[in-house]
């Protein structure tokens, strides 16, 4: 059964699954689904896909994330950051709109969702270590401020297109006459709604009697009221006639798969777009899985994850949607709502089927520009520029990162970005691993700890020298040692036995092997013994795979405070 589970996550809740978590749950996915529906088509708008297509991505890919995902409390369906990168990675194969745009995306998430099962059978789930914190800050805020200004042509009612700021400002710039009034006007008091609402509804509902809990949740319904409003004033007083753009027709039958253009070569063309909105959307929703599950004391395993993830974009691509994974804000809807289980993401995507079979004329009215106003409002808060001042006076390396990214991100495009700031993560890390920390110790008067001599007052001995380095040891940083070993010897003219004392050493490679045995000889030669000490097991099962060890002038020592005994006390008696 515990095999089981491992592979069917969904068992370890079905199992105790009750009638009263039936009962919390089924509550939690009704409200969760009034509030997702504006906000999946929104997304779906973003993405340069009909509306409708986000209520598509909201139904199966939630239903198979909460078979085959760990997390309890995750939402699965269209976000804002990929649905944008789903936007930037199309516009070059096809027009956004279009039935070819559409079959992209459709393709694109099904690579996505090939790449993630490809990535959980090799068990990489370790990728979500390449993208460190400060590159993803620095990726969303500028993805949040390129999602902003391109919702903002629908605030305005023009066209425009682009993948980073410069384009899309000089596009809007060029349709600058086409602004449409009654659009402005529309959007400046949505904006203006949505921000009041979201800052005074729960107190007002606190003083009207509601609980905390419920006041809360319910706080939360300011994008659905004014998407109520809106639609409601344009349906009336045909507001559209003045130019006001709105969903209009939703086909309330299943979506129609157009496999015959799943071809090979478009396939080949999308590989790099659809590994990078794989690894994105992987990262982004294992933070914010496990940022949850540390909150309920649960356990989430990014392998799995990335089998639920990859099911869920399987799942999208025949449903006729695009790229999704899990997103915060939908996660917080989950939450607040009171979802006990991943039950909440099934009826969720339940509702979600039911009212697209029944209910999108509903959606018919529904203005562009409300939808536009309400993803902004949700992804400014995306935005974190006080990170970058306290990350500043921490790590100017990590800094530099975040700022690498924020405007490649900004000025040149999503992909490059993403790239630019893994790359500068990796390319710190090897000038931080090929730069180790080493350090002369000695002992601490009265016991057997060892520490080094430029921060504490220890023993030492002129003819027997011990150095710590604190790193690993590879191909990165083996001359490096070698370097510091030959200008300590040429400083300490008495010294008779060199120490390396090895218990921050993790792993050798074969490069450090050879600068080892370099050491060695040197050291012969000179006269001075090398001697090791504190070597975990996993690195001396390699030691004793070599020569090093059986020509090796010196000893190897299980501790420090032994090598200095047997090597003073020999000494001594010399």
């Amino acid at each position: 059964m515990k095999k089981l589970e491992r592979y069917f996550p969904a068992l370890s809740w079905l199992k105790g699954y009750s009638r009263a978590d039936l009962q919390t749950d089924t509550v939690a996915s009704f409200i969760a689904t009034i509030l997702l529906i504006p906000q999946s088509m929104g997304y779906a708008l973003l993405a340069g896909l009909p509306a409708v297509t986000g209520l598509y991505a909201g139904i199966i890919p939630s239903i198979l994330y909460a078979f085959f995902g760990t997390s309890r409390t995750l939402a699965v369906g269209p976000v804002a950051v990929t649905s944008m990168m789903t936007a930037t990675i199309l516009m070059p194969f096809a027009l956004p709109g279009s039935e070819q745009y559409a079959a992209i995306a459709m393709m694109l998430a099904f690579l996505s969702g090939v790449f993630l099962i490809l990535m959980s059978l090799l068990k990489m789930g370790f990728l979500s270590n390449l993208l460190s914190h400060p590159v993803i800050s620095g990726f969303i805020s500028a993805s949040a401020i390129l999602i902003a200004v391109g919702q903002f042509k629908h605030l305005i009612g023009v066209q425009a297109h682009g993948n980073n700021l410069i384009e899309l400002t000089q596009s809007m710039m060029r349709h600058i006459q086409d602004i449409n009034l009654p659009t402005v006007l529309l959007s400046t008091i949505s904006i203006l709604s949505l921000i009041l609402l979201k800052r005074y509804l729960t107190p007002i509902l606190s003083k009207l009697g509601l609980s905390e809990h419920y006041a809360q949740m319910l706080g939360k319904a300011g994008p659905v009221i004014v998407v109520v409003a809106t639609t409601s004033s344009v349906a009336v007083f045909s507001l559209d006639t003045l130019g006001i753009k709105i969903v209009g027709d939703i086909s309330t039958s299943l979506p129609s798969i157009p496999f015959q253009q799943f071809t090979i070569d478009a396939m080949i063309d999308l590989l790099p777009g659809a590994f990078l909105i794989s690894i994105v959307g992987f990262v982004g929703s294992v933070s914010v899985a496990q940022s949850f599950a540390a909150k309920r004391k649960q356990d989430i395993n990014p392998n799995q994850e990335l089998v639920g993830l990859g099911l869920a974009n399987l799942g999208a691509a025949f449903s006729a949607s695009f790229p999704v994974t899990g997103g915060f804000s939908r996660s917080v809807v989950n939450v607040s709502a009171g979802a006990k289980t991943p039950m909440t993401g099934i009826l969720t995507g339940l509702l979600m089927l039911v009212t697209l079979l029944f209910f999108t004329p509903l959606f018919y009215y529904l203005p562009t520009a409300v939808l536009a106003c309400s993803i902004i409002i949700s992804i400014l808060q995306l935005i974190e520029f006080n990170n970058l001042l306290r990350l500043y006076r921490f790590s100017k390396q990590e800094a530099l990162g975040l700022l690498a990214t924020f405007f490649v991100v900004l000025f040149v495009g999503m992909e490059t970005g993403i790239i630019v700031g893994v790359s500068l993560s990796l390319l710190f890390f090897l000038w931080h691993t090929s730069h180790p920390h080493i350090a002369v110790v000695g002992r601490l008067p009265g016991t057997e700890h060892f520490r080094n001599v430029k921060r504490f007052d220890v023993e030492t001995d002129p003819e027997v020298i011990t150095i710590r380095i604190d790193e690993n040891l590879f191909f990165a940083n083996a001359r490096v040692l070698e370097d510091y070993v030959l200008t300590l010897v040429s400083q300490h003219k008495d010294m008779k036995h060199l120490i390396l004392m090895c218990n921050a050493v993790n792993m050798i490679d074969a490069s450090a092997l050879d600068s080892l045995e370099t050491i060695d000889d040197r050291l012969k030669s000179a006269g001075v013994m090398l001697h090791f000490s504190e070597i975990k097991g996993p690195v001396m099962d390699k030691l004793k795979e070599s020569s090093l060890v059986s020509n090796l002038s010196g000893q190897i020592f299980l501790t420090q405070h032994q090598a200095m005994k047997t090597l003073t006390k020999q000494q001594a008696e010399i």
